[in-house]
């Protein structure tokens, strides 16, 4: 005959059951959350943070730039209202929350360095 007969494989060792089998199934999960949170999360948190902090402290002088993407200086601080400067002259009112970058007085690089 050309045909072999299958025999039966010997029973292999016995899977983990219980909790430790739960664990080691959850284990590569908690381990790409953490460094998810070390890695994009807790940095991208402690930017916000900063960037949240430096538009707080606006004073009158900064140079700001607005998410519309105007350039300004600061003339006027009333709370949550700045008076910014655009052109000689020209001076227009927004809120803080709309700003997207602070630089603040006296610390700007020259054009050509």
């Amino acid at each position: 005959m050309f045909v072999t007969p299958a025999f039966a494989q010997a029973a292999g060792a016995a899977a983990p059951s219980g909790g430790a089998a739960f664990l080691f199934q959850l284990l590569p999960l908690l381990l790409i959350f953490v460094i998810f949170y070390m890695l994009i999360f807790r940095p991208q948190q402690q930017r916000m943070k900063q960037q949240r902090a430096k538009i707080d402290a606006v004073k009158k002088g900064d140079s700001v730039v607005t998410a519309g993407g105007l350039m300004a200086k600061v003339t006027k601080v009333e709370g949550e209202i700045l008076e910014l400067e655009i052109a000689s002259g020209v001076r227009v009112k927004a809120v803080k929350a709309t700003l997207a970058d602070v630089t603040p007085l006296g610390t700007s690089k020259p054009a050509n360095d």
